[in-house]
């Protein structure tokens, strides 16, 4: 892979998040600071990166220009600092490095990964890379799925996904009301879509769901993936729904692109090129999944939130919508 470079970003400063940037809750800042110097020396003031419903980010300054990252996460995504610690211990060369984590506090430290692929452009090269090694760790973490799930993971594997959908139906969803009648109209179908897609043997494993060019990082030739906190355990060829939707709306490339068949054989070859035609069918009922993810952050959002967040919801949902028609 070739060596990235460009001006380093800022953790929280990414252009392209694809959640809302409001403004929440605080964590307990000296025992977070109490915390973080038992594991690293700072070597200057800590400072908050950012606050979001779901996760507050403290910046550590370390010695020689370095840095590490602090995250305190939010109930609803508790999971997220033990997940991350044994996806490292397992795979430490694709996911950040984890110099602490507290799972009883939901606390995380990381080591700096560099520099977002988005500060690049998001280019299909780097994706052509990242997507095997992102497959090849899926299919390991397969085997760990019922450990995951009994310490918080969402669960959105395919058997769950028709009472999702009945679920999503219930709530007030930012979309008009010929658009919600559409939904409604398509939940028979929905359930035998769901049937479709769990006949065929893929393994259910640990879902990104955020899986854009804000979440990997390359450092020199290396990449790695970030921020897995919107993860569930749910049918894996469906972390491409949010990547190909940032290739299209960030990149610019046209839905009917080559890449995007290119990227879709690089993800698929360690899983088995014989599965290539289930792999339109997993994203058609992913982008509806992707949807109930939406809704369990939202959830809990509080209710000044929403707004902000319900400007980007409404997209997911749109995007969804155009699935409908297949």
């Amino acid at each position: 892979m070739r060596c990235f470079r460009s001006r380093r970003f800022r953790r929280g400063s990414r252009t392209a998040s694809s959640r809302s940037t409001s403004r929440s809750g605080s964590v307990d800042r000296a025992a977070a600071e109490e915390w973080i110097r038992e594991h690293v020396d700072p070597a200057g003031a800590i400072e908050t990166e950012h606050e979001r419903p779901w996760a507050t980010v403290l910046r550590v300054p370390l010695a020689d220009d370095g840095v590490a990252w602090f995250k305190a996460c939010a109930p609803v995504q508790a999971f997220e600092p033990r997940l991350t610690a044994e996806l490292f211990a397992r795979w430490p060369d694709r996911v950040a490095e984890v110099l602490a984590h507290d799972e009883e506090r939901a606390w995380l430290l990381l080591a700096d990964a560099g520099t977002p692929i988005g500060a690049f452009g998001n280019p299909p090269e780097a994706w052509l890379e990242a997507l095997p090694f992102y497959a090849e760790l899926q299919r390991g973490e397969a085997a760990h799925v019922e450990d995951y799930l009994a310490h918080g993971v969402p669960d959105l594997r395919i058997a769950s996904l028709p009472q999702r959908y009945d679920d999503l139906l219930q709530h007030e969803l930012p979309l008009a009301s010929d658009e919600i009648a559409r939904l409604r109209e398509f939940a028979p179908r929905f359930v035998e879509l769901c049937g479709e897609l769990g006949a065929y043997e893929v393994p259910q494993t640990v879902q990104h769901d955020d899986l854009h060019m804000g979440n990997v990082y390359a450092e020199g030739e290396r990449l790695r993936v970030l921020d897995w906190g919107d993860s569930s355990i749910s049918h894996p060829f469906a972390s491409l729904v949010v990547t190909f939707r940032f290739l299209e709306e960030v990149t610019g490339l046209p839905p009917a692109d080559a890449w995007f068949e290119r990227l879709r054989d690089a993800y698929l070859e360690p899983w088995g090129c014989e599965l290539t035609p289930v792999f339109a069918l997993a994203l058609r009922v992913g982008a509806f999944a992707h949807t109930f993810a939406w809704v369990r952050q939202r959830d809990r959002l509080p209710d000044e939130a929403r707004g902000d967040f319900d400007t980007g919801f409404r997209r997911v949902l749109c995007r969804a919508l155009g699935q409908i028609d297949g």
